[in-house]
């Protein structure tokens, strides 16, 4: 009796094996790629290797990261998009996909990719010197209306996503972006530095980015661009509880493949990347670093995407930066 009741059990999971799709059964049998559109060292690559370190135990394969950098973000994000649609080459997507076409670098879009699961986001804050006159960003907005071009904010590139932070910001307040005019730096840390000396007035980067002069009390912020206050800073105002602005700003990353991917491979790579962003491990390595957690799965982050490139294009066009 015991051996039939075996013998039945064992017909039902063969049974139920090949009800499933043949690659769903065997994916992955080889390493998979991991593709990072930006260099290594920075929070793209540390958020890219702790996801492939966490899939890699899911998976049972190894997941290499490879970093390939260059064109502002087109070169990484370029071989994402143009490899096998076979699930064993996937990417870490970041905000500046919804940037790179409208400035003519690339005709890519988040459309150009299949979702699988957005696992970060990291809103813009208003960070001034500590020995700035300003007590709220309110005080801070009446007196670049008072003083158009007095007032300097810096953080990125020309035209990159804390430009667009706080341009957008600016516009929603019916205040000229051009009021702030921007200077162009290679990051959060030297646009920092260069408010510090005095340089410029406003850095309008990421509590994350800004807290180590935050906590040695070089820096404040005024507030965070996004719809809840922050972790690291739960005492940072947001934008619409000072302002009522509705304006939100963030760096994100989200793991995308190709378009093309099997389905039952795209649904088990959201699945394994929803138990990271969801588990222990991950919230407690992006703790750590400041990062904030955002998981989204892979509809709902297909939708962000549209709305954050339709946010981007729309500021972008109105500081002159689309071409």
């Amino acid at each position: 009796m015991r051996s039939r009741r075996c013998l039945m059990g064992a017909a039902v999971l063969a049974l139920a094996a090949a009800a499933l799709p043949a690659a769903a059964q065997t994916y992955p049998t080889r390493p998979i790629t991991l593709i990072v559109p930006w260099g290594a060292g920075g929070g793209t690559d540390a958020t890219a290797r702790i996801i492939g370190s966490l899939m890699e135990k899911e998976l049972g394969q190894p997941v290499n990261v490879v970093n390939r950098t260059g064109g502002s973000g087109v070169v990484g994000h370029a071989a994402i998009a143009s490899a096998p649609p076979d699930g064993y080459t996937i990417g870490l997507a970041t905000v500046e996909i919804g940037m790179m076409h409208w400035q003519g670098l690339t005709e890519l879009t988040g459309a150009s990719y299949t979702p699988i699961g957005m696992v970060n986001a990291d809103p813009a804050g208003i960070q001034v010197r500590v020995d700035a006159p300003y007590k709220n960003v309110k005080d801070l907005l009446a007196a670049i209306k008072a003083n158009p071009g007095k007032f300097k904010a810096s953080g990125t590139g020309q035209g990159g996503i804390w430009h667009l932070a706080i341009a957008g910001m600016l516009r929603d307040q019916k205040i000229d972006p051009a009021s702030v005019p921007w200077v162009p730096s290679n990051g959060a840390a030297p646009g920092l530095q260069d408010m510090v000396a005095g340089g410029v007035e406003i850095a309008p980067v990421s509590l994350p980015e800004a807290r180590s002069l935050i906590d040695a009390g070089k820096v404040k912020s005024l507030a965070i661009m996004d719809v809840k206050p922050s972790a690291l800073y739960p005492k940072v105002p947001t934008l619409k509880a000072e302002t009522g602005s509705d304006w939100t700003m963030a760096a994100w990353r989200g793991i995308v493949a190709p378009k093309g991917i099997p389905n039952d491979i795209r649904d088990k790579l959201a699945a394994v990347v929803r138990k990271i962003a969801t588990g222990k491990e991950y919230n407690d390595f992006m703790a750590s670093r400041g990062f904030g957690v955002v998981y989204a799965p892979p509809e709902e982050f297909g939708k962000f995407m549209a709305k954050s490139d339709a946010d981007l294009g729309a500021t972008m066009k109105a500081v002159g930066l689309v071409k």
